[in-house]
């Protein structure tokens, strides 16, 4: 159950360098001074209450910290990344150059840093929204430097480094005593433009060679929290000197005004440092929030018990969603999501798109937008989770086309400097009064809006119980569990009965309630009963209660579609 009093977190995922990006056209690969960057004051006043009018209590940031990038905005002091260790013009967010500092290319007032960031974090708190930052623990960017860090007597990562070893406790990184580090990405005079790295250090993703190719986190060096990867042994005993640099990191932020923290690849860290510095942070920060990505299904409890406030829900929901979708899986495997996460499904994180995954409107997934909807329905329905929305999902974002690095994959790109083109039309309607959106893309923002605002706000979808029905109504003539999925949730005020549909076909079913469920709801079986189409109304089906378990109830579905309805039982 949700804690008393909490309200169910609705997160909007922004990525700040292409939401409000006006620039247009857009050129696949071009630098800053072309395609331009989303900016902290784009994220207006108005832009806000849009994302609050959807239903969302929180936004994440995205790609705010500065990071390695091929930018030619003046704003960005040398020395610049070498361009061996970016990805894309604009790089990736995640190849993070100073942990204490915004991105240059973030500001329309770049001698102003503080002042827009605080403004940017006020507008946000002002329309009822939390915030949320990236923490990047497990990695940084070849190149790093932080004149923070020394501003506070902190050691800065890699200085006093003792490089002729491959591992100690307190060294930064982990070094390769006698090897260079070779980039996969080469220079067109090696000897004048390459990057000298001596001795090279172990990259990001856990490739302890000097020569990672280009499928490695090759542009990041792994950060060490004293484990040595030779023989697995953990060195906690005196707190390792990565540990000390990220709490400092961490209460940094959270001393900006920020709510809470998405903690990248949480699971390369190890779970004792999160056991340590979460308590840490939460006691000068009561309120904060710390969400994990994770994808090890083995280590959710022992995460859970570090003190991550939620998981990713990525093996889990959306794996299973993505698979029914594509019709790799018949809906009744759904059933399996909820098993394995009993007792934390609460604590995790459902979501259909985020910037790692593509756009479920693209041609790599459900093809439309609208074909997406009883999937996140189901995602937000089922449970007690918190959600996410990546923002161009509610208008159905397809992410078409080559933007540079990341090439045509249906992904909005991270590493280039583009706008998504959804986004700019919302933009452009609601701060110019350009009529831009089709009927289309409002229609589906409107029908995310209604799911967002039910699971919100509604106490029986956010607070109450479940009953899995697929059980009860396995494939028939008269039921297709293979593209069908139904459920109930309950509370002492309402009872819902919630049926979702993948076909693309509209279908006559009849669903079975076993007398189990009524007993669990409290609900003596009657003669009588009705679904009411819920929470608009319409035509109800009724039907004889003590027989909803033999002969089933008559329910339509329209092609890729949810129904809701309201369970009443007459005297």
């Amino acid at each position: 159950m949700q804690p008393a009093g909490k309200k169910r977190l609705i997160l909007y995922q922004l990525f700040v360098r292409s939401f409000g990006n006006e620039i247009q056209p857009q050129i696949p690969g071009a630098n800053w001074s072309v395609n331009g960057s989303g900016t902290l004051d784009k994220i207006t006043p108005v832009a806000l209450q849009s994302i609050r009018d959807l239903g969302c209590n929180a936004v994440w940031l995205t790609g705010l910290l500065r990071h390695a990038s091929q930018s030619d905005n003046p704003a960005y002091k040398e020395p610049k990344s070498h361009p061996s260790l970016v990805k894309g013009m604009a790089g990736s967010p995640y190849a993070i150059e100073d942990f204490f500092a915004t991105d240059p290319d973030l500001h329309s007032r770049p001698d102003q840093p503080w002042q827009e960031l605080d403004e940017c974090l006020q507008r946000i708190k002002s329309a009822g929204m939390k915030a949320f930052i990236d923490f990047v623990p497990n990695h940084c960017a070849r190149f790093y430097r932080s004149e923070h860090a020394r501003q506070i007597s902190l050691r800065d990562l890699g200085e006093d480094d003792d490089k002729s070893l491959e591992f100690h406790p307190q060294n930064h990184f982990y070094y390769l005593p006698g090897r260079d580090f070779i980039s996969p990405v080469s220079m067109p005079d090696e000897t004048k433009d390459a990057w000298t790295e001596s001795p090279a250090r172990a990259t990001g993703n856990d490739c302890f060679r000097p020569d990672p190719n280009q499928n490695d986190w090759y542009e990041t060096v792994k950060l060490n929290y004293g484990i040595d990867y030779r023989t697995c042994e953990k060195h906690f005993e005196a707190k390792p000197a990565v540990w000390l640099y990220m709490k400092e990191v961490l209460l940094f932020w959270a001393g900006k005004g920020f709510d809470g923290f998405r903690c990248d690849m949480a699971e390369m860290v190890p779970s004792e440092f999160w056991a340590w510095v979460i308590p840490e942070v939460k006691s000068a920060h009561p309120d904060c929030l710390f969400i994990a990505e994770i994808y090890q299904t083995n280590l959710y409890h022992e995460y859970l018990n570090a003190g991550f406030d939620f998981l990713y829900d990525k093996m889990g929901m959306y794996d299973g969603l993505r698979s029914v979708l594509a019709g790799q899986e018949n809906c009744s495997a759904l059933s399996s999501v909820w098993q394995q996460q009993e007792g934390i499904g609460h604590r995790m994180l459902r979501f259909l798109e985020n910037h790692d995954e593509q756009r479920m409107a693209s041609r790599f997934a459900a093809g439309d937008g609208f074909h997406a909807l009883p999937a996140f329905a189901l995602a937000a329905f089922t449970s007690q989770a918190a959600l996410m929305l990546y923002a161009g999902q509610e208008l159905g974002e397809k992410a078409e086309g080559s933007e540079g690095f990341s090439g045509d994959d249906g992904r909005s790109s991270i590493f280039d400097y583009a706008a998504v083109p959804s986004l700019q039309r919302c933009y452009q309607e609601l701060h110019h009064g350009i009529t831009g959106l089709s009927p289309e893309e409002k229609f589906l923002r409107e029908e995310y809006r209604k799911i967002l605002k039910l699971a919100g706000e509604t106490s029986a979808l956010h607070k109450g119980h479940f009953f899995d029905l697929q059980y009860v109504n396995p494939v028939s003539e008269d039921y297709d569990a293979n593209r069908t999925y139904s459920f109930l949730r309950w509370d002492e005020s309402l009872m819902l009965l919630i049926v979702v549909h993948f076909s693309g076909e509209k279908k006559s079913i009849r669903l079975r309630i076993p007398e189990l469920a009524f007993s669990m709801m409290n609900l003596p079986l009657q003669s009588g009963a009705e679904l009411i189409p819920w929470p608009e109304g319409g035509e109800s089906v009724k039907f004889a209660s003590a027989a909803a378990s033999t002969e089933g109830i008559p329910i339509q579905v329209d092609p890729h579609s949810y129904r809701i309805f309201r369970l009443s039982l007459q005297n």
